[in-house]
């Protein structure tokens, strides 16, 4: 069991994955009817709120990616036996955090925003691929140590 500095990335991208679902990617106005403005939110859980302060305009799609990316997360810090699947799957989980910053940036362009700005979670979207890139090269430093180990039996 060779798991060292990889897991500790892997799991500051669970947790930030994680948050994404508290912290909304991007915060606006949305025009309601003549002269109404609402709060209109972008995260990752596509709630409208009936009550509640503000809508959230994040979608299904959005959700589906998220939980799949944290799923995968889980997946790769328990697969250390396998660091050959460990490091393709790492590389799936960038590809995939890459397609969730895209949604995020399509799904806060859209025509229901009068206003808006980024928000925190932004920085928490963003860091994901970071931490799933810094991982990578522990996972690869490890497969290395056990080919040069078994090379020595």
């Amino acid at each position: 069991m060779l798991q060292r500095k990889q897991t500790l990335w892997m799991l500051l991208a669970l947790i930030c994955e994680a948050l994404t679902f508290k912290f909304a990617f991007y915060f606006g106005n949305m025009k309601v009817g003549l002269n109404g403005i609402a709060p209109l939110e972008v995260k990752a859980v596509p709630t409208l709120g009936a009550g509640s302060v503000s809508a959230s305009a994040g979608s299904v799609l959005i959700l589906i990616v998220t939980v799949i990316i944290i799923a995968g997360i889980l997946v790769n810090i328990f697969n250390f036996k396998s660091r050959g699947k460990q490091l393709l799957i790492t590389i799936g989980l960038l590809v995939l955090s890459l397609l969730n910053i895209f949604l995020y940036w399509w799904k806060s362009g859209v025509p229901p925003f009068e206003s808006g700005s980024y928000s925190v979670g932004m920085l928490f979207s963003l860091a994901i691929p970071v931490l799933l890139v810094m991982a990578a090269p522990g996972i690869r430093r490890d497969q290395r140590l056990v080919k040069s180990a078994d090379r020595l039996r």
